[in-house]
């Protein structure tokens, strides 16, 4: 019997694994998608800037509908656990940051101590698995306390990127290979691409 998948099973089935990071995301979005009465976006009229590269855009992704290909999906290199979104069309979006030490009473026991031996490839089998078990805990518990414990959201005045633009390619003459033309530089009197751009800069 086909069943349909919930919006949670989707995020994990795209993410590949159940971790605490996929449910912050998780969390941070379907609030979002409630606070801005959105349904999840076919185009771009849905806008995440993530200030983190890290799980929970995956989950983020697939609950707002937002993608790096439809230009709705900025990321800002920040290292932060903050998810700005916003509704093309207006200027009020919701800000969600993770409380900094929120997680600390959540944590199993025993889980911060095998997280760093397992992201430091020092963990046997047993150990692995103990891991996983305890990740999964973690996970479960911020997808159920109230969200108030670990986020903070507050409405924010918004300023929206412009929609993603289709630009020309050109042809990179060192490498032969197409390139936007935003990112076209010269060299040597010539159009060439970043890479074969820096390269000649190293050379020198």
């Amino acid at each position: 019997m086909c069943t349909e998948k919930t919006l949670w099973e989707k995020a994990v089935e795209f993410h590949g694994h159940v971790c605490p990071g996929l449910a912050m995301g998780y969390r941070a979005a379907c609030e979002a998608m409630e606070r801005l009465a959105q349904e999840r976006a076919e185009d771009d009229q849905i806008v995440a800037m993530v200030e983190t590269d890290a799980c929970g855009v995956d989950a983020i992704q697939v609950i707002t509908g937002c993608t790096f290909g439809k230009g709705n999906l900025i990321f800002r290199d920040l290292g932060k656990q903050v998810f700005l979104f916003g509704v093309r069309g207006k200027d009020e979006g919701l800000r969600v940051a993770m409380k900094y030490g929120a997680l600390k009473k959540f944590e199993p026991e025993g889980w911060s101590e095998l997280r760093k031996k397992y992201f430091n490839g020092k963990t046997d089998e047993e150990e692995k698995k103990r891991f996983r078990t305890l990740h999964e805990q973690l996970a479960e518990k911020i997808l159920t306390v109230p969200l108030e414990e670990i986020m903070e959201t507050k409405r924010v005045t918004i300023e929206l990127p412009p929609k993603a633009k289709i630009y020309e390619t050109r042809q990179c003459y060192f490498c032969g290979e197409g390139v936007m033309e935003p990112r076209v530089r010269v060299r040597e009197g010539k159009f060439a691409c970043l890479e074969c751009a820096i390269m000649v800069k190293r050379s020198k």
